[in-house]
């Protein structure tokens, strides 16, 4: 379907208990941290990732989560939403706890993403995935998942520099949220708080893995090029030589004056690259009528107002398809916050929240995705983990 990439599964044939654990708390809980490890039970775990709400104590937390999962890696980062127990959720903890009878990681921290070196980059890439087939020679399934500042306008560039390291290794990932305020981002590794950075996880399991990436959207005939902008900060000065907000508003028939974020969900901008679609999402007008990207927009790049296709259907086809033939046992996902935005405002948050629960979808709203090479918009993007392949032994014992 256009718009929507999958990657071949990897296989595997060791039968396993489950992969990931998953736990839930609301913020005002008095004693989250506990709560969420006794959820997620004993382990022991080689990953555990938190995605908290802007609402919460963000430092709090990570500072007693640090300490609480023996050797595990902690990381986390502050979102735009969370994706838990009843789909769409707000004012929530999300917690993973990866099993490491069944996954190794190996996690680093890019600290600066202004000074981020594409060689450094990649040999360390190749370093850890080396040393992964080391510790686990016999598990063929492979993924890295990024974390990145949502507000680090930096996401292209890693993106990009990450893909050429990896290889063959499947790429996902979100940046970071904070609501709807875009004033301040967070990640966090083994207690050590960062901004401007990312965090990248390298991952090798027992189990059959499927990276995917899935929007709504189709490009229409309407298209405007992209006459003046400053790349580096996202905006875009002019379309059509015409002040950048006026001539969008214009297209779609509107009063500059109703542009929102509301109208941005509801009429979305694309690119072509090579020989697929892929959404540039505006995040905000700026009082002189400049047009403010979630990703980088470049002079001359032409753009394409979009279609929506129905959004609860498409997720409901889109994550069917992935449980063809063995639904997962969970998916950690990354999801646009324009979806939640459109769901909410076409009154559908119910019923994406039940395909979601449905299909064992946990993760949380971002700034932005990313699946290989590419920084993108308005999608759903994540990894999927299915049981363990049946031998042909068993299933003639069956």
């Amino acid at each position: 379907m256009e718009g929507s990439r999958v990657f071949p599964a990897t296989e595997c044939t060791e039968n396993a208990s489950d992969v990931v654990a998953f736990a839930q708390a609301r913020c005002d809980d008095a004693n989250i941290v506990e709560d969420l490890q006794k959820q997620l039970g004993p382990g022991p775990f080689e990953l555990v990732c938190l995605f908290i709400s802007p609402e919460a104590d963000f430092r709090a937390l990570v500072e007693d989560a640090s300490r609480r999962f023996g050797a595990a890696d902690v990381l986390a980062c502050t979102t735009a939403g969370e994706l838990g127990r009843g789909g769409y959720e707000e004012e929530q903890v999300i917690a993973l706890g990866f099993r490491s009878d069944h996954i190794n990681v190996l996690t680093y921290a890019i600290e600066d993403l202004e000074t981020i070196s594409e060689h450094a980059i990649a040999g360390e890439l190749i370093e850890a995935r080396l040393s992964l087939t080391k510790r686990a020679p016999n598990w063929h399934s492979e993924f890295a998942f990024l974390l990145v500042d949502g507000l680090s306008l930096r996401e292209e560039q890693l993106t990009a520099f990450l893909s050429a390291g990896l290889g063959p290794t499947p790429l996902f990932g979100g940046s970071s949220g904070d609501g709807t305020k875009f004033a301040e981002t967070l990640l966090a590794r083994n207690g050590t708080i960062m901004k401007n950075a990312a965090i990248v996880v390298l991952a090798r399991c027992d189990r059959p893995v499927r990276v995917f990436s899935l929007d709504h959207l189709l490009p229409t005939d309407q298209r405007m090029v992209v006459t003046s902008a400053s790349p580096d900060e996202r905006i875009v000065h002019e379309i059509n030589a015409e002040p950048a907000a006026l001539e969008y508003a214009r297209l779609l028939g509107l009063d500059p004056n109703q542009l929102d974020q509301f109208t941005f969900a509801e009429h979305p901008v694309v690119v072509r690259l090579g020989d697929a679609h892929h959404v540039r999402a505006i995040q905000q007008v700026n009082q002189n009528n400049d047009l403010v990207f979630f990703s980088a927009i470049n002079e001359g790049m032409v753009l394409t107002l979009a279609r929506h296709e129905d959004i609860v259907a498409h997720l409901e086809r889109g994550l069917t398809d992935l449980a063809m033939p063995d639904k997962p046992e969970i998916i950690l996902g990354c999801d646009c916050i324009l979806r939640r935005i459109e769901a909410g405002r076409k009154q559908r948050t119910h019923e994406m929240s039940a395909v979601l629960r449905e299909h064992n979808v946990v993760g949380f709203s971002t700034y932005g995705e990313q699946i290989g090479g590419l920084h993108v918009n308005q999608t759903l993007t994540g990894v999927a983990i299915y049981p363990p392949v049946k031998s042909e032994a068993s299933d003639v014992a069956d």
